[in-house]
């Protein structure tokens, strides 16, 4: 049994967490979000 798990999920969920704890953080982890995101997209 082998289970596969996309990466943008884990991504979002981890940055949803962090807004949570620390709110100021906000702008950093979307930008971070969004540059990890283009370069999935790049690579899959």
């Amino acid at each position: 049994m082998q289970i596969d798990i996309s990466p943008q999920p884990i991504v979002s969920l981890i940055a949803g967490i962090s807004i949570l704890i620390m709110p100021r953080l906000l702008n950093y982890i979307v930008a971070v979000y969004l540059i990890i995101i283009g370069v999935l997209g790049l690579l899959y």
